[in-house]
């Protein structure tokens, strides 16, 4: 089994190798490299020629009940680091700014013990591509890529982050992550001077009702007991001062922690779309592109079995966590296969996708050693659930 000093070099290793959605490449030739170094007695690999990054690996079990499932996303983010570390990113703008080289590092010391330890139940760990962006799970997923022996009956992943402790284990009952959906709209009207107002149809002046409305969609059409968020991050319209709009394009974000939210969401900003095309006399288009981007909404029974094993652990910190409204992919993994996703704490002044994160690499080993713990107790447990 890899040592903590081994999977820390591993780790650095590929911090200085990030790459984007689906160019990943060099990485997942990395990976190949160390799994092609552990016993290869049980293993069996998995590679897709429609998702080429994909990288699945297969332990067979002793006496299978069930198969377990664990994913760990590859890629990184469009940011420039800045932390100055002797093994800071190599390739200009690209960085392992969202801890995706902890979680790789975490699967390959899991996988490590395992390809020496045979299973008893079978194991299936899903390096996937693409989770920042491309969601990456769903295409896996509709590609067929976890299909027959390759489909696990539970699936499990971390995520780090800086607010907790290094190698403490955050999770919760429900939704961990918000689900996220893309929103771009675009009003047409009718450009003209700036002097003549009246024989022009102004999309500045749509633009900032319409997105008055929108904000009132939070305030006004959702319990407010119950979370959502809606940010219009971008709006562009217009060229010079003294001439007025005929068009506006807006960009923005929805983030709900239910599904069920989400599609409330959608549903009313098409309906301020509508009526504001109504009152402006003007032509909206709403476009919303959710892809695999689902609420985090952890399996009841399997993530209270979880919590419960950290919990009475002596060895492993826990923590209750509240519900972030930051997105993830695993959603779209987790609507189709029960399972559970926790936080990893790695303990950093600096946040998630900032260009200083630095997270503490003490988590690594303690992340491995809680998930072989876990897995260890649910090969005992026997059926699936």
């Amino acid at each position: 089994m890899l040592n903590s000093d081994q999977l820390i070099e591993i780790r650095r290793d590929l911090h200085q190798i990030p790459e984007l959605a689906l160019k990943e490449n060099e990485t997942h030739c990395y990976l190949k490299k160390i799994i092609a170094q552990m016993d290869q007695t049980n293993l069996e690999i998995k590679t897709s020629p429609d998702l080429q990054t994909a990288l699945l690996v297969r332990v067979k079990g002793s006496d299978p009940n069930k198969t377990i499932g664990y994913r760990t996303d590859i890629d990184a983010l469009p940011v420039n680091e800045q932390t100055g570390l002797s093994f800071a990113s190599k390739n200009s703008g690209v960085m392992h700014a969202c801890g995706h080289d902890f979680h790789m590092t975490v699967a390959l010391g899991i996988l490590s013990y395992y390809s020496e330890n045979q299973p008893k139940d079978n194991l299936l760990f899903f390096f996937q591509p693409a989770e920042e962006s491309e969601n990456g799970g769903k295409l896996a997923y509709e590609q067929g890529l976890l299909t027959d022996d390759w489909l696990p009956d539970e699936i499990y992943a971390i995520h780090v982050t800086p607010d907790l402790p290094a190698g403490t284990i955050g999770c919760r009952m429900g939704t961990l992550f918000a689900g996220t959906t893309e929103v771009n709209i675009d009003l047409r009207g009718k450009g003209g001077h700036a002097a003549y107002p009246q024989a022009a149809n102004d999309m500045v002046v749509a633009a900032a009702e319409m997105i008055g409305q929108i904000q009132t969609i939070v305030s006004r059409s959702i319990n407010p007991i119950e979370g959502g968020v809606i940010t219009i991050g971008k709006i562009s319209a217009g060229t010079i001062r003294n001439v007025i709009a005929g068009s506006a394009h807006m960009e923005g974000t929805i983030r709900g922690l239910t599904q069920k939210m989400i599609l409330l969401i959608d549903q009313r900003i098409q309906e301020v779309g509508a009526g504001i095309a109504k009152s402006f006399n003007a032509e909206v288009t709403v476009e919303l592109n959710q892809g695999g981007y689902l609420p985090v909404e952890n399996d009841p029974v399997l993530t209270k079995e979880l919590i419960t094993y950290m919990q009475e652990n002596s060895e492993i910190q826990y923590e209750e966590t509240e519900p972030a409204m930051t997105g993830e992919d695993f959603g779209y993994l987790l609507s189709k296969i029960p399972g559970t996703m926790c936080w990893l704490g790695v303990e950093d002044d600096s946040q998630l996708h900032s260009a200083t994160f630095n997270p503490q690499e003490s988590a690594i080993y303690a992340g491995v050693k809680a998930f072989i713990g876990y897995f260890n107790k649910r090969m005992k447990a026997g059926k699936k659930n």
